[in-house]
């Protein structure tokens, strides 16, 4: 069964339900009314009955001629101890027996529903007492025909409007629900053709103003087809490249080999190049690994107390040989402070921007480390003067595999693999922080790494807004 045909029978369902549940209060509060009001007209001529009745010395009962003017559909009966009929109304003539035959059981006021001759009566039994002794029973009946023809009706009225109810509810629900769920079948179909095409390029289409969850389903369908997308392409990019990378590093190693099995000599020039190339290999390889074990939650961070003062004096010392002289690598501001985290970790962080700044900035320019306190929060800044960061592509920094604009970094023999700052992210992340980016290009680039002195901060978050992954 279908879910447009469900949601339809569930719709129709409960608003016959409503129908039926309203028809039974109707109908009982109508029946009742009419009952009520029969009730009291049969108490009212038996109340006039009884003021009308005399009794002899004997005890035998009778009523003045005249004395009783009942309506047309009541009659009334006045029985003996004897069981003999003594009174009754004109109109009774026509009933042989007494209106309620069971009435010498009768010891108090009481109403019942008869059929006597074919016809239903609404009967008030009343015992007689003259002085402390019985003396016989009222019966007091009222025609009960036109209470059944507007039940009857009703019955019929409500039956109609029931089955009206359905019919309607089930064509509106059939219509309603197909323009519900259109674009779930959308959605189905898309999923559909991406599965045998494998075009993450396809998307939903979404009707403008659609505030409900349906629309809110799409739209995040889409945006997760935008992630995939981008991410597969990035993938893609990044097998491009590493296919491109190890065959460079392998075809240089196998030269170098063979040139030294030709000359059957070593050659300290062609060694150099071989453990060159065979570090580039280890890095992507440290790299994968590093990301698989992040990506499946198996590195673990060693949180203790780090002098972080003390660490971004070792990453500057190490990036001025990195730099080798050529670039200007200072420190601005930096105070003495202690977080809690890895400090293996923090490092390999500062180390992955400042190596960055180095590789991007160009010779004879300056790079800045700052350190700063800012309530229960720690700043890291790792200022550089190079090209910058395209505005475009500043959202995409931190994923995985991406690499920015491939004429900027193919033409570098040490450019990374587009897993050192997805790392970095991963890292600082996962101490409770986050890392900012500002860049300007042809002014620098700005990366600030902020970090919770203790972890018991890590719940709160420093002002600004991070870079999701």
């Amino acid at each position: 069964m279908s879910l447009r045909l469900r949601l339809t029978l569930i719709y129709a369902g409960l608003l016959s339900g409503v129908v039926i549940l309203l028809s039974i209060v109707v109908y009982t509060m109508v029946s009742v009314v009419m009952i009520n009001e029969m009730d009291t007209n049969i108490q009212q001529a038996a109340e006039e009955v009884v003021a009308s009745l005399r009794a002899d010395s004997l005890g035998d009962m009778a009523i003045p001629p005249g004395t009783v003017n009942v309506s047309g559909n009541i009659y009334y009966q006045v029985w003996s101890l004897t069981g003999q009929l003594v009174a009754y109304s004109s109109n009774a003539v026509d009933f042989t027996t007494s209106l309620n035959p069971a009435f010498d059981t009768i010891t108090e006021p009481v109403f019942e529903n008869v059929s006597n001759l074919d016809t239903p009566l609404r009967v008030l039994t009343v015992p007689l007492v003259v002085g402390t002794n019985p003396s016989g029973w009222l019966q007091v009946g009222a025609v009960q025909t036109e209470l059944h023809y507007t039940q009857h009706l009703m019955q019929i009225v409500f039956v109609i409007s029931a089955l009206f109810a359905i019919v309607v509810a089930g064509i509106i629900g059939w219509l309603v629900t197909a323009q519900a769920l259109e674009p779930l079948e959308t959605m189905a179909q898309v999923a559909t053709q991406i599965t045998g095409t494998d075009d993450l390029s396809q998307r939903i289409p979404l009707t403008p103003n659609r505030n409900d969850e349906i629309g809110e389903v799409v739209l995040t369908f889409n945006q997760t087809l935008v992630r995939l997308e981008r991410l597969f392409t990035a993938q893609r990019r990044f097998l491009a490249d590493v296919s491109h990378e190890l065959r460079t590093p392998l075809t240089v190693i196998k030269g170098n080999v063979g040139l030294m099995r030709m000359m059957r000599e070593l050659d300290e020039e062609s060694l150099a190049s071989i453990e060159s190339e065979v570090d580039r290999l280890t890095r992507l390889v440290g790299d994968l690994l590093m990301m698989a074990q992040a990506e499946t939650g198996r590195l673990p961070l060693m949180f203790e107390p780090v002098e972080l003062d003390e660490l971004v004096f070792e990453v500057f010392e190490q990036m001025k040989v990195l730099s080798g002289g050529r670039h200007l690598i200072q420190i601005e501001d930096i105070r003495p402070v202690m977080v809690t985290g890895d400090r293996d970790r923090l490092k390999q962080v500062f180390l992955n921007l400042g190596s960055n700044a180095i590789k991007f900035t160009g010779e004879g320019s300056r790079i800045s480390l700052n350190l700063s306190v800012s309530g229960n929060w720690v700043e890291v800044d790792v200022i550089d003067s190079g090209p910058g960061i395209p505005k475009d592509e500043l959202r995409y920094i931190f994923e995985r595999f991406y690499r920015g604009d491939k004429s900027r970094t193919r033409m570098r023999a040490d450019s990374g693999f587009g897993l050192g700052l997805p790392i970095a992210y991963w890292i600082v992340r996962n101490h409770g922080g986050r890392i900012d980016v500002e860049s300007t290009e042809g002014v620098g680039t700005t990366f600030s790494v902020w970090l919770p002195i203790s972890q018991a901060d890590v719940p709160t978050r420093p002002l600004g807004d991070s870079f999701e992954s």
